[in-house]
């Protein structure tokens, strides 16, 4: 008996960038960037399937919020690449995002999206194609995309394409938290009152709880004194956070989504609690970051 189409499922995890230095500005306009990033158990989800024609479907908590024709990245994902894999080898398919994460929060989840698209049907349409390949066809769908298909902790540099993988990146307890303000990366890039900051400092030789925190304290996030002045709900974010214990609190990219670094998991998820009964409107997610490798 036919059991139907074989449904496939790839993990959108949310990119936390937990500093975020700007270091300059190219000719073309684009921000230079130092960034330490890491990435969560929690984000979006995305399935495929195989289909007699394309379709697109979108559901979950943030689903109103996205576009459903081809301003999606989750569409120009498949369109690139079956523009550089060519028709006949990427037939029709059934693309279903489950959106969990809030849109326009500085999480990276349309950037995450578009990079579990790229993975899954380059396993799906069994393309020989390699994380080179996929990475270049990435950047031109958005600076972010090559790090959300590496999805490891990982330091960027250039505009976000200059890629080095962090050895040695324990599992963070974290709670993110965003009060329901979308911001504009352009509007905030541009109130910039410097664009030519001092580039991260040197790691330490272990992340865990407390090196990171230490290094975090000297670090910034270039971003974030804007965005709090455009979005005020911010700061109420970042103080919640503080309230409920976290070691360290920042705005993640340019916002609004501000992380909360706890010690282990279960204080992260009463933290995560606290915050959720006084603000029961807010996106509010406790999770743990993915250690850079099995632990």
């Amino acid at each position: 008996m036919d059991s139907g189409p074989v449904v496939r499922t790839w993990a959108a995890p949310a990119k936390i960038n937990l500093a975020l230095h700007v270091t300059g500005r190219r000719p073309d306009g684009y921000h230079l960037i130092e960034s330490l990033a890491v990435f969560t158990r929690f984000g979006d989800r995305v399935e495929i399937a195989p289909a007699d024609s394309d379709e697109f479907s979108v559901s979950g908590r943030y689903a109103p919020d996205v576009p459903l024709d081809g301003g999606n990245l989750v569409l120009k994902a498949r369109d690139a690449l079956r523009q550089a894999a060519g028709i006949r080898s990427t037939p029709p398919v059934s693309i279903r995002l489950e959106k969990n994460l809030p849109v326009a929060s500085g999480m990276g989840g349309g950037s995450s999206d578009a990079a579990a698209v790229l993975r899954g049907l380059g396993e799906s349409w069994g393309l020989d194609i390699d994380s080179a390949e996929l990475a270049r066809i990435g950047l031109s769908l958005g600076a972010d995309v090559p790090m959300c298909l590496a999805a490891k902790p990982l330091v960027a540099r250039g505009i976000g394409e200059e890629l080095s993988v962090v050895p040695d990146f324990s599992a963070l307890g974290l709670v993110l938290v965003n009060p329901g303000t979308p911001v504009s990366t352009a509007e905030i890039f541009a109130a910039l009152s410097h664009r030519d900051n001092e580039p991260l400092p040197p790691l330490p030789r272990r992340i865990d709880f407390h090196s990171l925190r230490n290094w975090l304290e000297v670090t910034r996030n270039d971003l974030e004194p804007a965005a709090v002045a455009m979005q005020p709900a911010i700061g109420r974010a970042l103080s919640w956070l503080d309230k409920a214990g976290s070691g360290f609190s920042r705005m993640s990219g340019s916002g609004a989504t501000c992380f909360g670094l706890f010690e282990t998991g279960n204080v992260a998820k009463r933290a995560a609690a606290e915050i959720r009964a006084r603000q029961p409107d807010w996106f509010v997610a406790a999770t743990r970051s993915m250690a850079s490798e099995a632990e």
